[in-house]
């Protein structure tokens, strides 16, 4: 089984999250409200994976969306639309909580995927680790990242997330490179990526049902059906001409293989097929 999972919706400049694109371009693809904003989910993808034992399936979370960590006046600023964890609210309505997950793979440690490890804000409570039974899986280049920021990228991370994750016992550290890890199985495979931030992991699953056409949880590679556009990047992308060769890597390889992309910053489409027109250019069907 494989099924994507809503969290927390955000609201975020159109312009930062197009980059190179100028505004009557993108905003045929995502209009903005009165404030320059687009709206954006924080999808997360649920996956089922058949036990290599006599067990049940192991239940994999890829990422966790942004959550409702902030306090209020940053939940403002960032555009969180909803007070509640929502993520958690789609979880229960497909009878599950957060002790029900067994492994939680993060792409990287920037807040609006990784927020929604952590329970919601309250005054005077500090912060901690919601999903009790999972191991957290986290690249080592993006940990260290979190840990060692650059001053441009610091306030996209979590201070004090990656002592939590420590601190729980339960992080297990992928070597930046490696094709998958035994917590997974052989019916996932990772695709690195240095172009939006160092080290960032997106995580191919073959589903057993339909093994032939692969999904790739494509994070902050290609956040959404738009960027599927070759030169589109975000301003918040750190290597944009490397993030396009990388993109342009991943889009043809699955172009061979039938590929999906699950799309994690979509507000309106969750999966795509790859596809190329006449002239060249990639798009989703």
């Amino acid at each position: 089984m494989i099924a994507p999972v809503d969290g927390n919706r955000q609201w975020l400049d159109g312009g930062a999250m197009y980059g190179n694109a100028p505004r009557p371009v993108w905003e045929r693809w995502s209009p903005p409200d009165s404030r320059h904003r687009i709206p954006l989910a924080c999808r997360c993808l649920l996956i089922e994976a058949p036990s290599r034992g006599a067990g049940a399936p192991t239940r994999i979370l890829l990422e966790t969306g942004i959550g409702v960590f902030f306090e209020p006046g940053l939940r403002e600023r960032y555009g969180v639309e909803e007070p509640d964890h929502r993520l958690l609210a789609s979880l229960a309505a497909r009878g599950l909580t957060d002790a029900d997950i067994d492994v939680v793979v993060l792409s990287h440690l920037h807040f609006d995927h990784a927020g929604g490890l952590l329970a919601p804000w309250a005054a005077g409570r500090p912060s901690h680790l919601l999903f009790p039974n999972a191991h957290f899986l986290v690249g080592s280049t993006a940990l260290d990242r979190a840990v060692n920021p650059h001053v441009r990228d610091r306030a996209s991370f979590i201070p004090t997330l990656p002592s939590l994750l420590q601190a729980s016992d339960r992080l297990a550290v992928v070597e930046t490179g490696s094709s998958t890890h035994p917590l997974l199985g052989d019916r996932f495979r990772f695709h690195w990526s240095d172009g939006h931030t160092p080290g960032l992991m997106c995580t191919e699953y073959a589903d057993p049902d339909d093994a032939d056409r692969p999904v790739v949880f494509a994070a902050d590679l290609i956040p959404g059906a738009p960027w599927v556009h070759v030169p589109i990047t975000m301003g918040y992308d750190r290597f944009p001409e490397r993030l396009i060769d990388e993109k342009a890597a991943l889009l043809d390889d699955l172009l061979v293989r039938e590929g999906r992309l699950c799309f994690t910053h979509d507000p309106d489409r969750a999966f795509g097929r790859v596809t190329r027109d006449e002239r060249g250019r990639f798009g989703v069907a």
